[in-house]
């Protein structure tokens, strides 16, 4: 498209073209009319196009500039005309303005028609010229640069020469070099190895001087110096036993290391032995982690800890016995608690409190000494170790144990001497039996605890085991003599009483006591000793007085051949069961005396059936009956004359009171004992007499009217009838 097809389409004039109509035709003369291709080839040109649009935009920044001076001149122009005349009126200074604006247009498309091509070639050439110019300057620019990129060419080949002639200068000097790096690298590679051989295998002069210096003292620093002693020994032993054998190196660490060693358990051995000594007498021990860390470390040479734990003992006696000394006889800090020889007085109090602070005394060293040997860490590690208060100890046979066991032994040692001294004076003082068997039960549950805590074997055990037999000794001693003493005791011949006399009833109030004692007493039935013990002491106490009872009665019936020994007798050993039945443990005396007591009754049921026989009037009857031959007739020897009386006094007896309640039996202080021994005779007196009848109703013993004769008087010859009259219709069913 050219220049002019871009211009804008100018303004209207008087010789446009008029507009034809759409049905008038076109002649050949106005098509070739070159003002009509004109206008139609302006008219139809599309303004909307891109190109069209920037074609416009140019020519308008081109020639705006050079339209804008013109009209601000006349502007100024008219402005300055107006001033001078001070006008006002606005519609004055519009109109003016439009048509200076127009009148602009005007000449501005005008000149645009006469000078485009001029001046699009003038504004080319501009631009060209600014072009050349600026080409000018970059071209004088590049040829500077390439005069220094010239010089700089010559300076890097001089430099290159230069670096050439000193590299071959310095080659011999740099192949050196290398070869001494490579050499201190080896080296230096070396020196570690051999820094790690020497920190792995070797004590510096810091742990060096902990194991050997007098100046530092036993802690975390010497410990850890003894750690790294046996880890080097044990590195030292994997290291020997290669394929090469022992090595120099290796018999040289170890022999340095054993040198260190030694030292250092020599030097845990003076401290633990200074440590002891200075224990003094404390009861209230404590023991710091150190003290436990230097008897284990000290435990892996036993002649050293041998020798450091007899410092110990020696102090320990010392100390304990000090201690107890001071409680015996001066008591407490301040005076309290008081003395305990101030209660000496009291047996019971006194040997109490004395065997008291004993085993406090040994409860406190055993905690001690366990965790002196770290004991007490292991056993709450392990919930099955754990021992209640009073159980038995057991020791597993561990080395720590061991020691524990023997230094208990040893420091409880001087302990026995008056402890046994003080017990044995007091207990052979004693007159009362009661308080004696107080004082032996009382050792007796010392002597057992001191079992399970530091073991039979060890000497406190075995001294209270003899002071307890001395005392049981003197406790049986005193209850035999009362045995021996009640034996002697006659009964009074004019006391008609069957009840026990007050001998006896003083000596099962004894009983009672010493009874009530042992089931008081703290004794478990874990062992056997504390009940065998207790059955003799019912032996020694219940047997003489049965026997007592029994050759006294004898005794009292040959001057009062009237009085009821046999009641007596049962009386007196009931009461003695009875004595005894409060108590489960005697169970077994119970059943000795309930054999005892059976046989009794089973003469005093055949005494009472005879009398009742006798009272009865059957007893010769019956009699007869039990002593005739099978050949020999009833009625020969009991004729029926002499067989209705006696029919008729039984009949009369069933009605007296006896049949209910015997006099004799009354005197028992048991009633279910007569109620048991009256039931069972008048049982066997119903047999009786169901067997009379039996015999008499026999026709080989040729009685006539043999039912009329029994028929004449109760129970008219029915043994059933005897049953309910004596109420033992259930037993005769049973």
């Amino acid at each position: 498209m050219s220049v002019q097809a871009r211009l804008p389409a100018p303004p209207p004039s008087s010789l446009s073209v008029p507009s034809r109509n759409a049905g008038t035709p076109v002649s050949a003369s106005q098509t070739r009319n070159p003002i009509t291709i004109r206008l139609r080839k302006i008219l139809g040109t599309n303004f909307t196009d891109e190109a069209t649009t920037e074609a416009l935009r140019t020519l308008s920044e081109l020639y705006g500039t050079q339209s804008a001076t013109p009209a601000s001149h006349s502007k100024a122009q008219a402005n300055g005309t107006d001033s001078d005349d001070d006008w006002s009126d606005e519609d004055v200074d519009v109109e003016l303005a439009v048509q200076v604006q127009k009148e602009c247009l005007n000449e501005t498309a005008t000149r645009v028609r006469k000078n485009l091509r001029r001046d699009l070639e003038n504004k080319l050439a501009q631009g060209s010229h600014q072009f050349l110019q600026a080409f000018s300057e970059v071209d004088q620019k590049l040829d500077e640069l390439q005069n220094h990129v010239a010089a700089m060419r010559v300076a890097c080949d001089e430099a290159e020469t230069q670096l050439r002639l000193s590299s071959e200068a310095s080659q011999s000097l740099l192949d050196r070099a290398e070869s001494l790096r490579s050499e201190r690298e080896e080296v230096e590679m070396r020196k570690s190895i051999v820094m790690l051989f020497l920190n792995r295998f070797t004590l510096n002069d810091e742990e060096a001087e902990a194991i050997t210096s007098r100046d530092v003292p036993i802690g975390p620093r010497f410990f850890e110096a003894m750690n790294k002693t046996e880890r080097i020994r044990n590195d030292c032993r994997v290291l020997m036993s290669g394929e090469d054998g022992p090595t120099k190196a290796g018999m040289d660490i170890m022999a340095s290391t054993s040198s260190y060693l030694e030292q250092g358990y020599e030097k845990i051995y003076r401290w633990c032995s200074f440590e002891f000594r200075q224990m003094g007498r404390d009861t209230q021990l404590e023991v710091n982690s150190t003290m436990q860390q230097a008897i284990s470390r000290l435990s892996q040479r036993p002649e050293l800890l041998s020798d450091a734990l007899a410092f110990l003992t020696q102090t320990r006696q010392t100390g304990l016995l000090s201690a107890f000394l001071d409680a015996l006889t001066r008591g407490g800090p301040s005076g309290l608690p008081r003395p305990i020889e101030l209660h000496a007085h009291d047996p019971i109090r006194y040997v109490g409190d004395m065997l008291a602070w004993v085993h406090q005394a040994i409860a406190a060293e055993c905690e001690f000494l366990e965790s002196l040997f770290g004991l007490g860490e292991k056993r709450e590690d392990d919930s099955r170790a754990r021992r209640m208060v009073g159980s038995v100890r057991t020791f597993r046979g561990s080395e720590e144990e061991g020691w524990v066991k023997e230094l208990l032994n040893s420091a409880v040692t001087k302990l026995c001497v008056p402890l046994k001294v003080r017990v044995q004076q007091t207990v052979r003082s004693q007159e009362s039996s009661i308080v004696s068997y107080k004082v032996a039960n009382l050792l007796q549950y010392y002597m057992l605890t001191m079992r399970r805590t530091i073991g039979e074997d060890a000497l406190l055990s075995t001294t209270l085991s003899e002071i307890t037999d001395v005392s049981y000794k003197v406790f049986f001693d005193a209850i035999e003599a009362h045995g021996r003493a009640l034996l002697r005791i006659p009964l009074d011949p004019d006391d008609p009483s069957l009840t026990p006399p007050l001998p006896i009833l003083e000596h099962a109030q004894l009983l009672r006591e010493i009874m009530q004692v042992y089931d008081s007493s703290l004794l478990d039935d874990t062992t056997a000793e504390p009940g065998e013990t207790f059955n003799r002491i019912l032996d020694v106490m219940v047997d003489p007085a049965m026997e007592m009872c029994a050759a006294a009665a004898e005794e009292k019936a040959r001057y009062r051949p009237q009085w009821d020994r046999a009641v007596f007798v049962l009386n007196c050993w009931c009461y003695l069961q009875n004595v005894l039945e409060a108590f489960e443990f005697t169970s077994e005396k119970r059943r000795t005396i309930q054999e005892k007591i059976d046989v009794r009754v089973k003469v005093l049921e055949d005494e009472h059936y005879e009398n009742i026989l006798k009272d009865a009037s059957l007893y010769d009857t019956v009699a007869i009956i039990k002593s005739k031959s099978p050949s020999d007739r009833l009625s020969h020897i009991l004729p029926a004359q002499q067989l209705q009386p006696t029919l008729a006094r039984f009949s009369l007896w069933l009605s007296s009171p006896e049949v209910v309640h015997s006099p004799r039996l009354s005197a028992l202080t048991s009633q279910s004992l007569h109620s048991t021994i009256h039931r069972v005779s008048l049982a066997r007196v119903t047999k009786a007499y169901a067997q009379l009848c039996e015999e008499v109703r026999k026709p080989e013993n040729r009685y006539e009217a043999a039912s009329t004769l029994l028929g004449m008087e109760r129970p008219f010859g029915q043994a059933g009838v005897l049953w309910a009259i004596f109420g033992l219709e259930e037993e005769s069913e049973g």
